[in-house]
Parts: C-alpha cells; sequence; structure tokens
C-alpha cells in the first residue's frame, strides 16, 4: 500500500504493541480518504495544523487514542478515539459539526502479527478486509458533488441491491404507492371471463343465470308458472324481477285442501302447567 510503509517507518519507534499497529494503519486510511491529522488530545491547540504524519504524543497512552483531523478541503472538524479492551480495539469517530458518530470493533489479532511489530513486511495480515471494514464502516460516506451523475457502475451496483432488498422474504414492503399505470382490470362479462359473468348478474339481464347448473335452463321442461305475476296468498305481483331465478317455497294456490290443522289446537294447549 503506497504511503504505509513511509509512515510506518516513520513512527516505528513509537510502535511498541499491537493496537499501535492497528492505529498507524486506520490513520493511513483517514489520509487516503482526504483527511489531515491536526493534532492529539480533544482540545484544539494554536499548533495544530494539517499533516499526514501522527503526532509526536499519539501513542503515549495505549489503552486510549485521542486524535483529530480535519478534511483536505474544509474545515469539517473529526475527533478520533480508539479504546483497547481486551484483545480488540473499538474506534469512535465523531463529526465534531453535525454530532455524527460512527464506530468499527477490530479484533487485533486478526491483523497484527504481535511478533513481528518492526518488520512492515509481516506485521499486517489480511490488510485489504481492514481497509475495507475502515472504508465502510468507521468514515464518513463521501457524498458526490451537486449535479453529479451516477457513474454507470454505481447504477448497476444500486440496481443489484434494489434486486437483493425485494427478494428479500423477511423485508417489510415499501408503503409508499405504487409508481406508474394502475394495473388493467378486465371486464368479468367480456370473454375469456365471460363464463363467470352471469354470477355478477342476478337478474338475468345478460341473458344468465348464477348457477353453474341453472334449473331454469337445463332443458327439461318446467312449469309456466311465472313468479314475476305473483302467487296468491305468498306472493304479490312484482315481488320477484322478472327473469330472476325464483324457487317455490310452497305448493301453488290458494289453501291447501282439507281442514286446516291448526283449527282444532290440541288439548291443554293454554295449561302452563301441562
Amino acid at each position: 500500500m503506497a504511503g504505509l510503509e513511509v509512515l510506518y517507518t516513520c513512527v516505528g519507534g513509537s510502535i511498541t504493541c499491537p493496537q499501535d499497529a492497528v492505529v498507524c494503519f486506520v490513520h493511513w486510511e483517514m489520509i487516503k480518504n482526504g483527511y489531515r491529522c491536526i493534532g492529539s488530545g480533544d482540545e484544539a491547540r494554536s499548533s495544530d495544523k494539517k499533516s499526514e504524519l501522527l503526532p509526536a504524543d499519539w501513542s503515549s497512552n495505549k489503552e486510549l487514542y485521542s486524535l483529530r483531523y480535519k478534511a483536505k478541503d474544509s474545515d469539517a472538524q473529526l475527533l478520533f478515539k480508539a479504546i483497547a479492551v481486551d484483545s480488540t480495539l473499538i474506534f469512535n469517530l465523531m463529526n465534531s459539526s453535525t454530532q455524527q458518530v460512527s464506530d468499527l470493533t477490530v479484533n487485533i489479532s486478526d491483523h497484527v502479527d504481535a511478533d513481528q511489530l518492526h518488520t512492515f513486511d509481516s506485521v499486517f495480515k489480511d490488510v485489504c478486509s481492514l481497509s475495507e471494514k475502515v472504508k465502510t464502516q468507521l468514515l464518513p460516506p463521501q457524498d458526490r458533488p451537486t449535479g453529479q451523475r451516477m457513474s454507470r457502475r454505481d447504477a448497476e451496483d444500486e440496481e443489484q441491491r434494489r434486486r437483493r432488498e425485494d427478494s428479500d422474504p423477511l423485508r417489510i414492503p415499501n408503503r409508499q404507492p405504487r409508481q406508474g399505470p394502475p394495473p388493467h382490470w378486465a371486464d368479468p362479462m367480456v370473454p375469456p371471463f365471460a363464463a363467470g359473468g352471469a354470477d355478477l348478474d342476478p337478474f338475468g339481464t345478460r341473458g344468465g343465470g348464477g348457477m353453474i347448473v341453472d334449473p331454469l335452463r337445463s332443458g327439461y321442461p318446467r312449469s309456466g308458472l311465472d313468479p314475476s305475476s305473483g302467487i296468491p296468498d305468498i306472493l304479490p305481483p312484482g315481488a320477484v324481477p322478472p327473469g330472476a331465478r325464483f324457487d317455490p317455497f310452497g305448493p301453488p294456490g290458494r289453501r291447501r285442501p282439507g281442514p286446516d290443522p291448526d283449527h282444532m289446537p290440541p288439548p291443554g294447549y293454554d295449561d302452563m302447567f301441562m
């Protein structure tokens, strides 16, 4: 990695433990991404100036590293901290202007060989993985200038990301209204859905009933009874719409022949103790 070897050689005398090497590597990633170190500690000093080098006292505290950075082309100031906890380093980066915070946890032994601290060619392990973690999890996202178009590769990556989200069965669907023209709903009365169209026409105005096997159109002879004209003592005229299906609920006629079975109640029918 161009420049890292020069930096590591310059601060080699201050590197006495594996976490020193990791902090030096993360510092170089900050430099590569357009930031410059302006000093150590939390408070600004009159001697602060932008530099690619680490300050002289950067590794004086092996448990807590505190550095300050500024963007190369702006006044955005970042407060960088690294806390050693057992075999890990917890990095924290805060933008002093926006108070936005990002963090990264690194297992030291995964990326530094403690027995090769003074041999640059052997000290770092899995450099690409550590570099990717710093850029994606710790450093602030680099915003594109207004009006700059997305590159073809970025557009392809964005499309792949959207496809992955759409294919995720656990993803909560977007509640925003669907963009584009409304879906086409075919008319159920027009083929190929005409077979079921009669179900939506209970009055038979389109020449069919709603039943698959319509007793009124089964081909068998039926009585000449027209329910729409009314049934004496049962239905008044017009109670059944013309052409509608009608299932008689009693025999036609004024009354059944013979005496009414309700004319003579049983003995004692009004006795509440019966």
